[in-house]
């Protein structure tokens, strides 16, 4: 597998979590667990693609750009999920900032695959593109385990 494939599974559970997450209601135990889940994904996702899909393109001119507006990406999508931790899961601002948070993860999300996945694809060797793939899998795993 590829390091691309790797990424795109992930960001399928994300977009599934998001869907799920819109159509929740209330302060419920549902609504909790696949937010939670959503935050773990999210978090380690970000971790676990810093580490091993910008950094080693950080090191290439021409991917810098993107690797700066994907990291800076990543802070947005943080600040809204502290937004979400701070808001009542009854209220209706949660709903609000939940959808918030739905429309800039899926277009970071979109940045990447049509944009960034196809200038990493021309500066990434098969090699590279395997081994970060099993680094960024194993980190993962790593951090999705429980703590």
């Amino acid at each position: 597998m590829k390091i691309f494939e790797a990424l795109r599974q992930d960001h399928e559970k994300q977009r599934l979590l998001l869907k799920i997450l819109a159509e929740t209601s209330g302060d419920t135990a549902a609504r909790r667990e696949y937010y939670q889940e959503l935050k773990d994904q999210l978090e380690s996702h970000a971790v676990a693609e810093e580490r091993h899909f910008y950094s080693p393109l950080l090191k290439k001119d021409e991917a810098v750009d993107l690797t700066r507006h994907g990291i800076a990406e990543h802070h947005e999508i943080d600040e809204l999920i502290e937004k979400l931790d701070e808001t009542k899961m009854d209220s209706p601002g949660w709903l609000r900032h939940l959808k918030s948070l739905q429309e800039k993860v899926e277009h970071h999300l979109a940045d990447e695959e049509q944009e960034f996945f196809q200038v990493a694809g021309r500066l990434l060797n098969d090699s590279q593109k395997n081994k970060l793939a099993d680094a960024y899998q194993e980190e993962m795993a790593k951090e999705l385990a429980p703590h």
